[in-house]
């Protein structure tokens, strides 16, 4: 599929998705909307696909929500349902939060590398990704209550589970954009590096999951790990790992796994995703 505001390539099993606004500092349209969900169907179809790394052009993450329509911007009433995703009871779904249940869904590592301001929706989509880690030129701000909307994306659900809810609470009603060392502290983000240092340290992180780990129990990993945050109790988690570890204990990449280990050797892991993914496992929340 051809794009025109990100860039979707793969090499060596790793997807590398560019926000491509630079001029306007990636800033997200529906267009860039539909053009993610899109990428990460593409990612989550190719079994090479072993991790998704999402960066921006320039010197910009992404400056959420592009404002050229001016005081109408976010007034879905004057412009209607152009978003294109359908409804949700009976409103309009939101676009970044389909955006960030997307990525949510996928069954391939996702690691969000800040190279510069991520802010609003820039930062709230990117909620839904394993892995965050920032250049120091990175800045944050959940800038909505400064806007007169509110935090989108989905992250109302994301973000105090991320960084706990006192945190969220204080970087939401304050609407300040803070930097790369604040975002490190309260757990926005894993790592904080020099801006040349970035990709490669995300690159370093993607290799080390495409080289030494099975597609499959990533993907089912992922799904648990996530999936679990909304259960009230371990036992829904007890009973989705033991179905799930009877089926993947009998598959061939535990056999390698092992054989590997054994004889002393780097495995080569045969399972594909797209085939060989257990049934039972909960997906994400509210995956259709």
């Amino acid at each position: 599929m051809s794009y025109d505001e990100i860039i979707y390539e793969v090499s060596d099993g790793i997807a590398t998705i560019t926000l491509n606004r630079p001029v306007r500092l990636n800033a997200f349209t529906l267009e860039m909307a539909h053009e993610l969900v899109a990428a990460f169907d593409e990612a989550d179809a190719d079994d090479s696909v072993r991790v998704v790394v999402v960066t921006g052009a320039g010197r910009g993450f992404c400056a959420g929500a592009d404002l050229e329509r001016g005081a109408g911007t976010f007034n879905k009433d004057a412009i209607g349902d152009v978003e294109g995703f359908g409804e949700i009871d009976g409103v309009p779904r939101d676009a970044g939060g389909a955006v960030a249940l997307r990525i949510a869904a996928c069954k391939k590592v996702v690691i969000g590398a800040f190279n510069g301001p991520a802010v609003g929706v820039g930062v709230t989509m990117s909620l839904s990704m394993d892995i965050r880690i920032a250049s120091e030129n990175a800045r944050f701000g959940f800038v909505f209550a400064r806007r007169g909307i509110l935090l989108e994306a989905a992250s109302s659900w994301f973000l105090p589970r991320v960084v706990g809810i006192s945190q969220a609470m204080e970087w939401v009603a304050t609407g300040r954009v803070f930097d790369a060392a604040e975002a490190r502290a309260g757990g926005l983000v894993s790592r904080v590096v020099p801006p040349d240092e970035l990709i490669p340290a995300a690159m370093s992180i993607a290799r080390e999951v495409a080289d030494n780990t099975s597609a499959v129990s990533v993907a089912v990993s992922r799904q648990l790990l996530w999936g679990m945050l909304g259960s009230p109790t371990p036992w829904d988690a007890h009973r989705a790992d033991s179905r799930a570890l009877l089926q993947l204990g009998a598959g061939k990449d535990a056999m390698e796994g092992v054989m590997a280990f054994l004889e002393k050797r780097a495995p080569t892991f045969p399972g594909r995703v797209s085939t060989d993914y257990p049934s039972g496992v909960p997906p994400f929340p509210g995956t259709p």
